[in-house]
């Protein structure tokens, strides 16, 4: 019917907004059952992803990443330690001047959230020079460094028999453990290094936030 007004009746005898409800309903009905599919499909891909994390993270070798988490802590410290601490950075406030102008506020460069984040783009490259080393007494095992720093002693590191050199294989297994370990705990790497006390950053970021490295608190409190 040409020019027929949205509620006049058609030749079924239903209005026009009748005829439209009717012959949607079905169309709803499938639409619904597709978004419920969808649901439950994303659902369980978010159970598996889950799954998956949890068991490969559970698989992880512990003397691998708790070495790992220890170096980066490591060689953090030691490139703040190398940055002048009179050197500061501005950084912006909310806090507004009289005049309407922005507050500047300045804090210590070597701390400050961007060098800390400059400095965590480069720092599993020092990964090279890190190898297993074996306690000849204990024959505990961990990673650590066995090529001094240039403003470093070579007395103060451990003798290089005890040292196991596995080739580049080792190298890389440790750069891809600071790598997976730089990218899930950046913020919590930044904030803990962020702080003016450094106290028990090992502990803190190694043993509680990450969970590689056994807490030497509760080690003494099992024994």
């Amino acid at each position: 019917m040409i020019g027929c007004p949205p509620l006049c009746p058609t030749e079924r005898g239903y209005t026009r907004a009748e005829h439209v409800k009717t012959t949607s309903e079905p169309e709803l009905g499938v639409l619904r059952e597709a978004i419920k599919m969808t649901a439950w499909v994303i659902q369980m891909m978010v159970m598996v992803l889950s799954v998956f994390t949890g068991s490969s993270q559970g698989k992880r070798d512990k003397v691998l990443y708790c070495s790992a988490c220890k170096a980066i802590v490591d060689e953090l410290n030691h490139s703040i330690s190398q940055v002048d601490p009179k050197k500061t950075i501005n950084v912006g406030s909310f806090r507004l001047n009289p005049d309407g102008t922005m507050k500047d506020k300045k804090v210590p460069f070597a701390r400050s959230e961007t060098h800390l984040s400059e400095l965590l783009d480069s720092v599993c490259n020092s990964m090279s020079d890190y190898a297993l080393y074996v306690d000849p007494i204990t024959q505990h095992k961990q990673y650590r460094r066995f090529a001094p720093r240039s403003s470093a002693s070579t007395d103060d590191f451990p003798d290089f028999k005890n040292f196991q050199f596995d080739g580049p294989e080792a190298s890389n297994d440790i750069k891809f453990a600071c790598e997976t370990l730089v990218e899930e705990l950046e913020e919590e790497i930044i904030s803990v290094l962020s702080r003016d006390r450094q106290e028990n950053v090992h502990e803190e970021l190694c043993s509680r936030v990450s969970d590689y490295c056994e807490d030497s608190s509760r080690a003494n409190e099992e024994l």
